[in-house]
């Protein structure tokens, strides 16, 4: 199955490296156009340079409005519409139950739900207004569906982002725009690679026997926003090797 996106354009958030930016890249290889962001303003350049001229960069915290506005007009303006949203961006702010703090929780749902709410919330409008239709994809995580120690703030928020994937079925299919969710399990990214026992702790415990790689969790997420996928909304798949199916736990 050979997915194109020719003449379609994405915003992506988290954009800068890892999942993100691979799925950027093979957008712009499939003939789309990309609006990439992340809060980091040397890796969002430096990705937008790798991309060319079919990307156009807004870096910025992705959880205020104001950075999610430009984001839609740079869209419209640069590359004259709207068409997929991949609501990548995330933080992973480990920490007890017990002591998880006010500061520590505010920041994450920040980024994990706000940012994914008015993101959909700002594209779908814009997505309307075209009269074209569209897709939205959020990026969950196995955490969003078995619990892990120390992650129970964030588990929580990539739980409630599959939530907002089905809710929205009901607000936005008859604009023809469909709202899915990836869940990634243990991913090879820049971020996970400078833990030197990583790899070999989720080999170890992964039916499949080896973490995802990025191009893996990439290829599933642009299947979701594809013309392939245009009658599957409301759902998430979990993409970790069958981990979930067993959970063991990496301690």
């Amino acid at each position: 199955m050979d997915i194109r996106f020719d003449h379609k354009t994405a915003i992506v958030t988290g954009a800068g490296q890892g999942i993100g930016l691979r799925i950027c890249q093979l957008l712009v290889e499939s003939g789309a156009r990309v609006v990439l962001n992340d809060s980091d303003s040397k890796l969002c350049a430096a990705a937008s340079e790798q991309l060319g001229d079919a990307c156009a960069a807004v870096e910025g915290d992705c959880s205020r409005l104001t950075t999610i506005t430009k984001m839609v007009s740079t869209a419209r303006e640069v590359f004259g519409g709207l068409d997929l949203v991949i609501a990548n961006a995330g933080i992973t702010l480990f920490g007890a139950f017990s002591t998880y703090s006010e500061e520590q929780l505010d920041q994450l749902m920040a980024v994990n739900i706000k940012g994914s709410f008015l993101l959909a919330q700002q594209a779908s409008n814009e997505m309307i207004r075209l009269g074209k239709g569209g897709s939205i994809l959020f990026t969950s995580s196995v955490t969003g569906h078995q619990a892990h120690r120390n992650l129970a703030a964030y588990g929580m928020s990539k739980a409630a982002v599959e939530m907002l994937a089905k809710q929205l079925v009901a607000e936005l299919s008859e604009h023809r725009i469909n709202v899915n969710a990836i869940a990634p399990g243990a991913t090879l990214t820049e971020r996970t690679m400078n833990d030197a026992d990583y790899e070999t702790t989720w080999s170890r415990i992964t039916p499949m026997g080896r973490p995802a790689s990025v191009d893996e969790v990439a290829k599933a997420a642009l299947f979701f926003v594809s013309q392939e996928a245009r009658h599957i909304t409301g759902q998430s798949i979990v993409i970790d090797g069958g981990w979930t199916s067993i959970s063991p736990s990496p301690y």
